[in-house]
């Protein structure tokens, strides 16, 4: 059988694409199995100076690696679930997640308890840059695009630049001086560390092929900090962050985030409930982001794009 999987063409897209390539020829020895690599050039890659914010955020990094699989030039698609908007496309279906990596973020350049105020943080992430400013007053931040070998060239003098840890270890990078940044410290987007195999909705072969790599644990995550992103909004520029943990017992844990972009303020919520009852989980942590002050956070945010 030829399976052919879109990717995106960048080296940590590439590495994740083969890595699924790994995975499914491990659960199919033998079986004859071919994979081939369809590259896209995503809309999120021609404005590589733009912030992804400014092109309107998630999802400026699949839409053209999706259109692959739907228009017939791919089988699957392989993304870094972290893009991907909380509810599926049309003629969708998010088949499989692999075991997922870090979810952590990492402060590459100096620690965080170097960075006084002047101290210039280098990241093109609202999310990260919220979560820092309220934590460090006086930060100044700068843009921050590109693969991951670019971004720890542009670390500032004396300051930093924030990347996925899961990025440096797929590409097996160990810069110095670097800093792991807890979850309690810094939580991470939306599915970070994850990655997610879509195929077109009614392919069996393809939806049974490709679920033979799917780890639970981490789906059961990942839909929970879904239901999170989806019930605040998925339409939301805002930062927002959450983070899953499966605990004793099939229980789960779920934080999230929501924040002014200044880092004024940071709303941020937590619950436990069964693992079945996930996507409850995640709409209930959501309205108690909102009731406990993100409602006003949307609503300025919403009253400010439609005078725009």
């Amino acid at each position: 059988m030829l399976l052919r999987l879109a990717t995106r063409g960048s080296t940590l897209a590439l590495w994740q694409a083969r890595h699924v390539v790994s995975l499914l020829e491990s659960a199919h020895p033998g079986s004859g199995l071919q994979v081939e690599l369809v590259t896209v050039t995503t809309a999120g890659d021609r404005a590589a100076q733009v912030p992804v914010w400014e092109m309107g955020g998630r999802g400026v990094f699949v839409g053209e690696v999706q259109a692959a699989v739907l228009d017939g030039r791919a089988d699957a698609a392989v993304h870094s679930a972290k893009d991907l908007q909380p509810v599926e496309a049309q003629g969708l279906v998010l088949a499989s997640t692999p075991e997922r990596a870090d979810p952590r973020d990492a402060l590459v350049g100096c620690r965080l308890s170097d960075l006084g105020p002047g101290s210039v943080v280098a990241t093109g992430s609202q999310r990260r840059r919220a979560q820092l400013a309220a934590l460090c007053p006086g930060l100044v931040f700068e843009g921050l695009r590109g693969n991951i070998a670019t971004r720890l060239e542009r670390v500032p003098p004396g300051g930093a630049v924030v990347v996925a840890m899961a990025a440096l270890e797929r590409l097996g990078l160990s810069p110095l001086p670097m800093e792991v940044l807890a979850t309690e410290v810094m939580l991470p987007q939306v599915a970070q560390g994850a990655i997610a195999v879509e195929c077109r909705q009614g392919d069996r072969d393809v939806l049974e092929l490709v679920q033979s790599v799917d780890h639970p644990p981490t789906r059961v995550a990942v839909e929970a900090e879904r239901a999170f992103l989806a019930s605040i909004g998925g339409g939301c520029d805002l930062p927002v962050g959450a983070h899953a943990v499966l605990r004793a017992g099939e229980r789960l844990y779920l934080e999230g985030l929501l924040a002014a972009p200044d880092g004024s303020v940071v709303v941020r919520r937590s619950g436990e409930g069964l693992v079945a009852d996930r996507a409850e989980l995640g709409r209930q942590v959501a309205e108690a982001a909102l009731a406990g002050g993100g409602q006003g956070l949307l609503t300025a945010y919403l009253q400010g794009r439609a005078r725009q």
